[in-house]
C-alpha cells in the first residue's frame, strides 16, 4: 500500500502532541494515535491539576541516564525560554512556585488546548480510543494498524512514554516496539516514587502524615526538600528525588536539622543543661517526630548529666539518619520511568535510531529521566522538537 502520511507518531502525551504539531506546522502529513479515548490524559493529572510544564534550572545534569550527555543537544536547543514564550503566546498565566518551577495559574487543562491547537494548525490526523494492532516495516514504510484501518508512512515516533501509573494505560508497549527494531533498553524501574519500609524503620510508620524539610541523600546525590512519612514509609519530593537514585539493598540518609552547624548540642547542653533531649528536638521539629528520634536515640538524661562523646554521636546520627527501603510503590505510584529505549541507538540530535531510518524515540520512553519539578516535560518538549526538526528535512 502507498504512504497515507508522511510520519505516524505514537501515543498522543506531551511528547507526541509537541512533535505532531511542530512537524505538522513544518509541511509533514502527520497521524497521531493513541489507544486512549482523549489526548494528554498525564498533563491533566501532572502538578496537582496545574502542571508544572517546565522547570527554569533546566541542565544535563539533572537527568539520569546511561549517557549523561545525550540529553544535552535537545536541551540546548529546545530550551524553557522557548516554551515559556510558546505559553505566553497563548495567553496562559504562570508562575514560579518553588526551585524553579513553573505552573499554570490556571489549570493544565490550558495546556492540552494549547497543544491540540498547535496539532490543528499542523493539520495533524489525531485518532484516539483504538489501540494499535500491528506495526511492521518493508520496503521504506511503517504500516501500523489501527482499528479496521492500516496507515502507513516513512516515519515512525514512538512517543508512547515509559511504564508509570498502569492506571492510566501505561505499558510497556515502547520497549517491546523497540526490541522489534533492535534497539536496546536499559531495564525500566520506577523513578520518583514513595519508598517502603520494614523492620526497625517500619516505627516511622506511626508517624504518617507527619512533614519536615530536610536534606535528603543517596549516594553522592542530595535534595533538600520535604520529606514525608506515610503509613508505608516516606514520601515527599526529597524522597522523591533520591528515589530515581536509589537501588534495592542500599540504604538512603536525612540530615533532620541540615541548618545546624556542628556542635549544636554541647552549645544547648551549656545554655540549658537541665533540658532534656526530646524538648531541644521539639522546638526544631514536628512534635511527633521530635519524640521519636529521642527514643530512637536513647538519651535519657539531662543534658548536663550527658557525655559529651554521647552527644556528638546524637548529632551524628541526626544529621545521616539511615533508613534502609525494603522497596518502592512501584509503577502504579511513579511519577515518571527511569531507564527503557537505550540511547545508544539514538541520535541526540535526530532522536532517530541510526540504524533503522525514519525511527524516532521521544518523552519517556526514551532512556533520560529528569528530577522532580517539571524536568520530565522539558526534556518531552526538547526531544519532540528534535525529532520534528528531523522530521522537516526527512522524505
Amino acid at each position: 500500500m502507498p504512504a497515507t502520511h508522511d510520519v505516524i507518531i505514537l501515543g498522543a502525551g506531551a511528547a507526541g502532541l509537541f512533535c505532531a504539531g511542530l512537524a505538522g506546522q513544518r509541511g509533514k502529513r502527520v497521524a497521531l494515535l493513541d489507544h486512549a479515548d482523549a489526548p494528554g490524559k498525564k498533563i491533566l493529572i501532572s502538578g496537582g491539576g496545574r502542571c508544572n510544564f517546565t522547570n527554569l534550572h533546566t541542565g544535563p545534569e539533572r537527568y539520569l541516564s546511561e549517557n549523561q550527555h545525550f540529553a544535552r543537544s535537545a536541551l540546548s536547543r529546545y530550551t524553557p525560554a522557548d516554551f515559556i514564550a510558546l505559553v505566553e503566546r497563548y495567553g496562559i498565566a504562570w508562575h514560579e512556585k518553588t526551585l524553579g518551577q513553573l505552573f499554570c495559574d490556571g489549570s493544565a487543562k490550558q495546556i492540552v488546548a494549547m497543544l491540540l491547537e498547535e496539532c490543528r494548525a499542523g493539520g495533524v490526523d489525531l485518532r484516539c480510543g483504538l489501540p494499535v494492532s500491528a506495526v511492521e516495516h518493508a520496503d521504506g514504510l511503517f504500516r501500523v494498524g489501527f482499528g479496521a484501518e492500516t496507515l502507513a508512512a516513512p516515519a515512525l515516533v514512538i512517543a508512547t512514554g515509559g511504564s508509570s501509573i498502569p492506571k492510566m494505560g501505561a505499558s510497556g508497549f515502547a520497549y517491546d516496539l523497540a526490541r522489534r527494531f533492535g534497539l536496546k533498553v536499559v531495564q525500566p524501574r520506577p523513578a520518583l516514587v514513595p519508598l517502603t519500609l520494614t523492620g526497625e524503620d517500619a516505627l516511622f510508620r506511626e508517624l504518617s502524615g507527619v512533614s519536615a524539610e530536610v536534606v535528603a541523600s543517596a549516594g553522592k546525590q542530595r535534595f533538600r526538600e520535604a520529606a514525608l512519612f506515610t503509613h508505608r514509609g516516606l514520601s515527599g519530593p526529597a524522597i522523591l528525588q533520591v528515589s530515581s537514585y536509589w537501588r534495592p539493598g542500599e540504604s538512603i540518609a536525612i540530615d533532620f536539622l541540615p541548618d545546624l552547624a556542628p556542635g549544636w548540642l554541647a552549645a544547648a547542653k551549656r545554655e540549658r543543661p537541665r533540658v532534656h533531649l526530646p524538648r531541644v528536638l521539639g522546638a526544631l521539629l514536628p512534635e511527633r517526630l521530635a519524640v521519636r528520634l529521642g527514643e530512637q536515640l536513647a538519651i535519657g538524661a539531662e543534658l548536663g548529666n550527658t557525655a559529651d562523646r554521647a552527644l556528638r554521636e546524637a548529632e551524628a546520627r541526626l544529621a545521616a539518619w539511615r533508613f534502609t527501603p525494603n522497596g518502592s510503590e512501584g509503577f502504579a505510584k511513579a511519577e515518571v520511568t527511569a531507564g527503557g529505549i537505550s540511547t545508544a541507538g539514538l541520535s541526540s540530535r535526530t532522536m532517530g535510531a541510526t540504524a533503522v531510518p525514519g525511527l524516532h524515540a521521544i518523552g519517556e520512553a526514551v532512556d533520560v529521566t529528569g528530577w522532580l519539578g517539571g524536568y520530565n516535560f522539558q526534556w518531552a518538549w526538547a526531544s519532540a522538537h528534535a525529532a520534528a526538526t528531523a522530521l522537516a528535512d526527512f522524505s
